[in-house]
């Protein structure tokens, strides 16, 4: 065979990239459906119902699973919310300030209660505190603590999600403020910092979220039965049933507010990709 006759032979062509995404896909797909498949087979659905699903167990925990339990995790999570975001915006402007101790103090305050689990700051209010300064109570009792504990947690996440936003603003937007006769901290405050919330609205939504499932940590702080949150009221119940239906309705109490949350976290996400397109 001469290599003329070479060249004239077709070559064999193989799969394009856009077929061997959908055989990938395939595949992926037909092992999720055999996982699950596998799952629904072998599980002992009479066992998990009888631990998970007593309907007579759930209905005992209303209506106080909403009344006390998902109201106190709501009041919790909105309070260290607030806290966390007014500190963390002192804090983001300290990081951002021209005075080198002032972003100092903002980097160390950062990278501790960023690297430190929430566990611990929960544990640190709620002993170290009364240990260093006996005789003196946090206002709020309970919520009070909460608030303190969520906001220092939350407020070294805020500062930077801040800090970033308002660094996203174009300068030109400070820039025309000053030539208009505004001060830079009116300017900051009139101008650049409501325009970096539109920016990390989203991100901020989150941290709610997060928070939200942080709150759970009240139960270290030593909580009365009218202070209980969402999971310490499940675990209470599991443990006086010897079942563990209240886990589960305290499970479904937590995607009754995340879910929707993160439904409009995303939909500001896509407007806010939109509005850059």
């Amino acid at each position: 065979m001469t290599d003329t006759d070479v060249r004239l032979q077709p070559r064999k062509k193989g799969l394009t990239r856009r077929q061997k995404r959908s055989v990938s896909r395939g595949v992926q797909y037909a092992v999720f459906a055999a996982a699950v498949i596998a799952f629904a087979v072998t599980a002992d659905w009479g066992r998990l119902q009888n631990q998970f699903a007593q309907a007579d167990i759930a209905r005992q925990m209303f209506p106080d699973v909403v009344t006390l339990a998902l109201k106190n995790t709501v009041l919790y999570t909105l309070s260290g919310f607030v806290v966390g975001l007014v500190l963390g915006m002192v804090i983001a402007l300290m990081r951002l300030s021209s005075v080198g101790p002032y972003r100092w103090l903002a980097g160390v305050y950062i990278e501790i209660f960023r690297g430190l689990p929430a566990l611990l700051i929960f544990i640190f209010v709620g002993v170290a505190v009364p240990l260093a300064f006996p005789g003196t109570e946090i206002p709020g009792g309970t919520y009070g603590k909460v608030a303190i504990a969520l906001g220092l947690v939350s407020a070294a996440y805020m500062a930077e999600t801040i800090r970033a936003g308002i660094q996203a603003v174009p300068r030109g937007q400070m820039e025309a403020a000053r030539s208009l006769g505004f001060s830079p901290a009116k300017a900051m405050v009139s101008i650049i910092i409501p325009q970096a919330f539109r920016i990390i609205l989203p991100p901020l939504t989150n941290e709610l979220v997060l928070l939200f499932k942080d709150s759970s940590l009240v139960l270290f702080l030593g909580v009365t039965l009218e202070e209980r949150e969402l999971s310490k009221f499940g675990r209470d119940l599991a443990s006086t049933t010897a079942n563990s239906t209240p886990i589960l309705v305290a499970g479904l109490c937590y995607l009754l507010v995340t879910i929707p949350i993160s439904f409009v976290v995303r939909r500001m996400e896509a407007k806010a990709q939109e509005a850059i397109r």
